[in-house]
């Protein structure tokens, strides 16, 4: 990667130590499979969707930045 900036490079990245890593979880729903952030004990957000089948990103309740039940590990 290169960045041109007339900013100086310690200001770009002087925060760059302190930036939390995301855990996302990765969720089946049928063929679809969507990476989540985890928000609650079984509910989460949902970050990125990955499907073979154009239709869903269409679909309103797998847009990313909705909300999300799911069974834990353990039920599925």
């Amino acid at each position: 990667m290169i960045l041109y900036s007339i900013i100086p490079m310690e200001t770009v990245f002087e925060n760059m130590e302190q930036v939390e890593k995301q855990e996302l979880k990765e969720i089946a729903v049928g063929h679809a499979t969507m990476l989540i952030e985890q928000t609650g004990p079984f509910e989460g957000k949902i970050v990125r969707l990955i499907s073979p089948d154009p239709q869903d990103y269409l679909k309103e309740q797998f847009a990313p930045g909705q909300k999300i039940q799911f069974q834990p590990e353990w039920l599925a």
